[in-house]
């Protein structure tokens, strides 16, 4: 067997679980996709080296979830850099409404708001809509629908209910006992 093959072997032998692995350790499975891939290149480039030590999954994993950190190091040190970089400012449209907006859209499903977005934010017509996501009209309508209801139901006054629930229930979905 040659070096391709026993490479290929291997890959298809951990790397499922090394990605789960990683994702685990991560919280994302973009960031661990990215990191296995990496750390599988690597371990490629030196498969002579890798393949002889006592687990080279071990080796995988472990670049893997270095990568990971220096890409979690790198992101902080941009985001600080930027920080240090950008003098204050005053964002007008971060106020309490748009928080509340804001987490209002993320309960609700994706493509929902995705098309309030589109529709609301960024003023795309229907067809508009429809025709960048690939759906038919009646679609983004019924997304718009849904969307604006349960939009209403997250933005209702907060003192009414807690944050943890909408602040009413949709039609149809009434409590019995009440």
């Amino acid at each position: 067997m040659d070096d391709a093959e026993q490479f290929d072997a291997f890959y298809a032998d951990t790397s499922w679980r090394v990605l789960g692995q990683l994702w685990a350790m991560t919280g994302s499975r973009v960031e661990a996709e990215d990191a296995v891939a990496e750390a599988y290149a690597r371990a490629w480039q030196r498969w002579r080296e890798v393949r002889a030590c006592d687990s080279p999954e071990a080796w995988v994993r472990r670049t893997a979830s270095r990568i990971a950190v220096s890409s979690w190091r790198k992101a902080v040190n941009r985001l600080r850099a930027h920080h240090r970089a950008t003098p204050a400012q005053d964002l007008a449209g971060l106020g309490p409404d748009h928080v509340a907006l804001v987490h209002a859209l993320r309960q609700i499903p994706a493509d929902q708001r995705r098309a309030v977005v589109l529709h609301h934010l960024v003023g795309l017509s229907v067809a508009e809509i429809a025709a960048e996501v690939g759906s038919p009209p009646g679609t983004v309508k019924a997304w718009l629908l849904r969307g604006r209801r349960a939009l209403a139901a997250w933005l209702t006054d907060p003192a009414e209910h807690d944050d943890t629930e909408p602040r009413r229930q949709p039609r149809g979905k009434e409590s019995r006992d009440g």
